[in-house]
């Protein structure tokens, strides 16, 4: 299985955004020593640059059990490294389990025809031949009934097209709720109860 990880600093100040990369190396680096694959994913939003995103690969039961380790906010002790007189020094970052977007395959495979008799208004000729066509894509059971044509094949075209253009609708409504869930992360990150505490500039686990 895979999961993607968020890693973000909630839109806190410089020190949390440090906290940020060095806390993702340490996560990874955990994940490894659990034999979970990881890969980091590259953001194309600017307004999420204090947040990094980590694909993680591995058993489901594997993987749940690191998460359930990290998954929530980590707290940093720490006087700044940026700012010595801040009397600050506890930083808050947020670790989130984002929903993955499903790369939904359109192959002609797929796909499931079957001739039917048409339906409804058209007068006596209408049920006397099979020419309407429903359609299904077998790995998500969209199902489309095309009569518009008296040809076959024409409403075979056309019972795909409209297939595809479901699956692209799906497709981008599932990046829409991605981003909407990425930014709402960024909003939520906890001031307290810590799953992990980290101290001092070397980050060392208490």
């Amino acid at each position: 299985m895979a999961k993607v990880i968020q890693i973000t600093s909630g839109r806190g100040p410089q020190e949390c955004d440090f906290a940020v990369k060095k806390i993702t190396q340490l996560f990874i680096d955990a994940a490894v020593e659990s034999n979970i694959k990881t890969r980091r994913i590259e953001s194309e939003i600017d307004s999420y640059d204090s947040s990094n995103f980590i694909e993680l690969e591995g058993s489901t039961t594997v993987v749940d059990s690191f998460l359930a380790n990290w998954l929530g906010t980590i707290q940093w002790i720490c006087t700044s490294p940026f700012r010595p007189n801040h009397k600050r020094k506890n930083w808050y970052i947020g670790i989130f389990e984002n929903n993955q977007i499903s790369d939904i395959p359109i192959a002609d495979s797929d796909i499931q025809y079957q001739a039917v008799r048409s339906s409804g208004a058209g007068g006596q000729h209408v049920n006397k031949v099979s020419s309407a066509v429903r359609a299904t894509h077998i790995p998500t059971g969209i199902t489309i009934l095309v009569m518009d044509s008296r040809s076959q094949h024409q409403n075979k075209k056309l019972a795909t097209e409209r297939i595809i253009a479901k699956l692209q609708n799906m497709a981008l409504k599932e990046v829409k709720l991605h981003e909407k869930n990425t930014w709402l992360n960024q909003t939520k990150v906890e001031r307290g109860n810590p799953i992990k505490t980290f101290v001092g500039i070397k980050f060392d686990l208490k």
